[in-house]
């Protein structure tokens, strides 16, 4: 009986590590390990939401970002900027889905996301975002030029 049960744990074990696995690629395809084998360009696989999302860092933290090039500025949470050590600037308010909040500027030293860095961001924080996702606006972006072509995103830098 003892026996059976632990057969039955360990079933149950690997097909949730399975599956969990699987959830985490569906929702990410774009890892670090991916990533750092691309050179120039970056290239990125759509996720099964349809966004593009990848693993890079801010300032040499890493973190993961959602490309969104209706967000002018790259945003993140307060309790990102503070781990990171972020200046908080002047109490901006923006319009965002959810309707009107209030964020702050700052700048960001670095960017990375595979091939490409980028210095000196501008970037705002805000109470009323997820700590583990990093919005990736224009204020990065617009310094790219892309293409989209079936369920991939190329990104370059601008000459």
């Amino acid at each position: 009986m003892f026996m059976l049960a632990i057969a039955w744990l360990l079933i149950f074990g690997t097909g949730y590590l399975f599956f969990d696995v699987s959830n985490k690629r569906q929702y990410n395809p774009n890892t670090l390990q991916v990533l750092r084998q691309q050179s120039r360009e970056l290239v990125l696989l759509r996720n099964i939401d349809g966004h593009y999302v990848a693993e890079g860092s801010i300032n040499g933290q890493q973190t993961t970002f959602l490309l969104d090039t209706g967000a002018t500025q790259v945003a993140l949470s307060t309790r990102l900027a503070n781990t990171l050590g972020l200046e908080r600037g002047a109490a901006i308010s923006v319009q965002t889905a959810n309707g009107t909040v209030i964020a702050y500027q700052t700048r960001l030293r670095s960017i990375q996301i595979g091939p490409l860095e980028m210095r000196d961001i501008a970037a705002i924080t805000t109470d009323n975002m997820d700590d583990a996702t990093v919005l990736l606006g224009m204020s990065f972006l617009k310094r790219l030029e892309f293409t989209q072509r079936d369920d991939r995103l190329t990104l370059k830098p601008v000459n």
